[in-house]
């Protein structure tokens, strides 16, 4: 049976990579959430995808003046201060607001809502009976962010939870090794064509499990990886004909931003 993975939560419903984005996507019934981990100043994880502030928050107005809006120069404490939901009424990014699929009372709630750390996850994870995909974000620009691996790692330890509920992915494939290294009990995945144009390379098929970009991978791809035992996830599918073609191959899961789509048909 695929599963229907939660890309950054149900984030056509709530803003990404949010708790009530999680619990959105957990009540439709997805198989599990992905989400983002980035790292703040003083080296807290956070859930958050993008290098900067800028697009999910009200940082220019919390902030004004202030010279980054890069995730890395901001301290915990500041991050808290931030407003990551309201963007998303105000937006309306997949427009699901306009079509009535979002009530008043939801949009009231996310006004406010705040960017959760790493452990707040992870209770979620635990609390729902849940898994979850831990995207590891390493942005080029960074030099500050390369202790992510480890201190994930650590964080996972320190929460208890199991480690059956948890898959770690990157498109650093070198973080992948050392979270294999620290914790052989983690699940990996190598997450394979980033900039959306670049023909994808597998290199040298190390890894069991490949999630890969839905609009680069071919059919004969698929069963390439297929042959040689390797399990295939595919991001981001939000297409019900591209979604049940995929099924139709046998890929294992798909990261689509609409759950509430999918979630029924298994």
């Amino acid at each position: 049976m695929i599963a229907v993975i939660a890309h950054r939560g149900a984030r056509s419903l709530a803003p990404e990579n949010t708790l009530a984005a999680a619990r959105i996507a957990c009540e439709l019934g997805a198989d599990l959430w992905e989400t983002d981990v980035s790292m703040t100043k003083e080296g807290h994880l956070i859930l958050f995808h993008d290098p900067t502030l800028d697009r999910c928050t009200d940082v220019a107005s919390v902030f004004p003046g202030r010279p980054s809006t890069r995730v890395i120069d901001y301290t915990l404490n500041e991050i808290l201060r931030l407003d990551a939901g309201s963007y998303f009424v105000r937006t309306d990014p997949f427009g699901q607001i306009k079509d009535g699929s979002v009530t008043p009372e939801m949009l009231a709630a996310f006004k406010g809502e705040k960017i959760p750390t790493l452990e707040q996850c992870l209770d979620l994870v635990t609390e729902t009976d849940w898994q979850v995909n831990l995207e590891l974000k390493s942005h080029d620009s960074d030099s500050a962010d390369v202790t992510i691996p480890d201190r994930t790692v650590e964080t996972i330890r320190k929460s208890g939870i199991c480690p059956d509920r948890i898959r770690i992915s990157s498109f650093n494939h070198d973080w992948l090794l050392r979270v294999q290294k620290k914790e052989p009990a983690l699940r990996v995945q190598a997450l394979v064509g980033y900039d959306g144009h670049t023909p994808l390379d597998f290199g040298d098929l190390s890894f069991d499990t490949y999630n890969a970009n839905a609009d680069l991978i071919t059919d004969d791809q698929i069963r390439m990886l297929q042959s040689k035992g390797k399990s295939v996830n595919l991001f981001t599918v939000n297409d019900p004909k591209r979604f049940h073609h995929f099924a139709t191959l046998g890929v294992d899961g798909i990261f689509t931003d609409f759950p509430q789509t999918f979630v029924t048909h298994g």
